[in-house]
Parts: C-alpha cells; sequence; structure tokens
C-alpha cells in the first residue's frame, strides 16, 4: 500500500536520498526534490546566470557551472567531493534534438551530437538507482514518435525499467496548465528487488487558479506593454482574447493571421482570476503568446511568474529582468517536482 505524503515525509527524516542534477536551470526541479527529502549531491548547469542563481539561494550545493559535454568526456565523477557516494537518483530535463538516423539502430551511438546523448552518458557512469527526465510534450510526437523510442531503447540498453507520462501541473499544487512528458527510469536490479512498477503521482483534487495563488506577491520588476497594445487590452474582458476585439481592430492587430481564423486565442489573450494560468514562457510580452494581467495592462511581473511556477517567495532570481523571465518559463514547477520526488522516494523506500 503508498504512503500518505505525511509518512513520507516522517520517512525522509530517518533517510534522505541522493541526487545529481543535470540542465538544472534556476533551481525548480531541484528545489522540489529537496522538498520532498533528497538531498543535492551536485548540480550542472552552463548558464552564468543560473548558476548564480543556484549560488545565492543554495550556497552549499556542489554548482558545477560547466559544459554538459566537458563533464560527460571527463567523467562527473572527477566533479564530485565523494567520487564514491551512491546515487539514488540522477534527474534533468535535456533538451529535445532530432536524431540522425542511418537506419542501422546503432542505440546509443545513433544519438552522438546531442545533449540527450551526453546524459545517458553519465547514466552509464553513474548508475543511479533511478532517473528522472522532464521534457516538453512535444517529445511524445517529435519526429513521429521516433526521438522518443530511440531514448527509450537506450535507456533500456542501459538496463532500466522505463515509465513515462505525460503531466499537467495543474494537477500538482500549481496554478498553470503545463503539460510536460515525465520519463522515469528504475535499475533492473533495484526493480526485481522491489518486485512492482512505479506508479506516478495521482492528480490532486483541488486545482488552484490565479487568484489562489497572486494575493500579497512582493514587488520585482515587471515587463511592459507600449500604448498600443494597452488600448488593444482596454477593450478584452478578463479570460478574453482578440475574438473579443472590434473587427476592424482585430484585423489590425492580427495583420496576416487573420484570414487564418480558428486557433490562436493566446493572441490578446488576458487571463482571469478564476482560471489557472497557461504555461509561463521566457519572454513575458510575444503577440503570438500574451498572458496579460487580469485586471492592469501588463504583462505578470518576475515574483508572479515564480509563483504560477510555485517557487516560494524567498527564491532569489540573479541577472537582468529578461534573464529572470527567462530562468522562471525554463523552470520545472517546484510543486510539480515535489509530488514527483515523493514518489519516486515512496518508491525507493520499498527497497
Amino acid at each position: 500500500m503508498n504512503k500518505t505524503v505525511e509518512e513520507l515525509s516522517m520517512g525522509q527524516k530517518e533517510k534522505k536520498y541522493t541526487v545529481i542534477e543535470l540542465f538544472a536551470g534556476a533551481g525548480g526541479l531541484a528545489l522540489g526534490l529537496e522538498k520532498a527529502g533528497f538531498e543535492t549531491v551536485a548540480t550542472v548547469e552552463n548558464n552564468r546566470w543560473a548558476c548564480e542563481t543556484l549560488r545565492t539561494n543554495r550556497p552549499n550545493w556542489n554548482i558545477l557551472e560547466k559544459n554538459i559535454i566537458e563533464i560527460a568526456n571527463d567523467g562527473i565523477k572527477n566533479y564530485l567531493k565523494n567520487p564514491n557516494i551512491e546515487i539514488d537518483l540522477l534527474s534533468g530535463g535535456y533538451p529535445c534534438q532530432a536524431f540522425s538516423y542511418a537506419g542501422k539502430k546503432l542505440g546509443l551511438e545513433d544519438t552522438r551530437g546531442t545533449l540527450f546523448y551526453n546524459y545517458a552518458e553519465i547514466l552509464q557512469e553513474l548508475k543511479p538507482k533511478m532517473f528522472l527526465v522532464e521534457n516538453v510534450k512535444g517529445l511524445v510526437s517529435h519526429d513521429k514518435g521516433r526521438t522518443l523510442q530511440t531514448m527509450l531503447d537506450v535507456f533500456s540498453e542501459a538496463k532500466y525499467k522505463v515509465y513515462y507520462d505525460v503531466l499537467n501541473s495543474n494537477d500538482f499544487d500549481v496554478a498553470q496548465k503545463r503539460e510536460r512528458i515525465v520519463i522515469i527510469g528504475v535499475r533492473n536490479d533495484i526493480k526485481e528487488k522491489i518486485g512492482i512498477d512505479f506508479t506516478f503521482p495521482e492528480p490532486k483534487e483541488k486545482k488552484l487558479v490565479l487568484k489562489d495563488i497572486l494575493k500579497n506577491v512582493p514587488k520585482s520588476l515587471c515587463a511592459s506593454y507600449n500604448d498600443k497594445k494597452k488600448s488593444i487590452f482596454k477593450l478584452v474582458p478578463q479570460g478574453g482574447c482578440w475574438r473579443n476585439l472590434p473587427e476592424d481592430i482585430a484585423k489590425e492587430y492580427l495583420g496576416g493571421s487573420y484570414l487564418l481564423g480558428g486557433g490562436k486565442t493566446g493572441i490578446a489573450r488576458k487571463m482571469s482570476w478564476d482560471e489557472a494560468g497557461l504555461t509561463v514562457l521566457c519572454t513575458p510580452a510575444q503577440k503570438q503568446t500574451d498572458r496579460c494581467h487580469p485586471e492592469e495592462l501588463r504583462p505578470f511581473s518576475v515574483r508572479e511568474n515564480a509563483r504560477i511556477q510555485s517557487f516560494p517567495d524567498n527564491w532569489e532570481f540573479i541577472g537582468s529582468m529578461a534573464e529572470q523571465y527567462k530562468q522562471i518559463g525554463n523552470a520545472v514547477p517546484v510543486n510539480l517536482a515535489y509530488h514527483i520526488g515523493l514518489s519516486i522516494s515512496n518508491y525507493l523506500s520499498k527497497i
């Protein structure tokens, strides 16, 4: 029988599982796993400002500001304070890149030249009990499913039993409709020892909306709209988009896109307090993907976007305004990571 969150939390005080994270970004995934009882052994990230964010918030973490290719070539154990430490979990989300298929089904060699290849190399070096990958939902259908299948094949060759599912962050205490594929691997010998399959977390009954989380948000940097865009958003009601504009204004604002008709509800989109946020993006004021504040004629601020990504207010982001927006948009929602982490620690506790 699965343990409750409360039972897990009590158990985690006795046992902390170790994790190394690749492509760590601003720390959303790492922070969620920490909340779920994991001890961060090292994080790998090559963006200077994301590393500054990690150092500012977790000065005790071993933050490796290096290119993943260099880490994979040198061997990640050479960068660990204790190279003999047993790693329970390898986590991270590499970019979705197409593979060049020679048609010979070489497995890992087919993926050479991609960041997935480096992730798989490090996985084979560390041989952790489990691994966690988060990626865009589009990976499921990328290159007609061949990209994902190649990854699954490589993981199987590395002697891992693999599970994957598409999870919506709004099901896991996040006020955001953000769908991502999550891939979990369990080393074959661990799977045999435990004797049952890994299961993903169950969706929560309560779905958070923006009014639940955007109260008393700390002041922060915020992008702005020009006067023309403000005049457009004055005409759009909460929860509306360009379809709510007078036809002549909609035609002018959308230009050639207007003739394409259906879809494109992201253009001139004003959010409502009574809905979950749309996927937080790296740039807050793009015409095709507007997310206007429900009451004010502006995008969401840096700290509002951080709240929508379920970061705590004391998690500080370093860098320019554009850099901070980018770090937040690229992050895994903290609470989603927390619930996935609980499922992983629950599974590991059965060993």
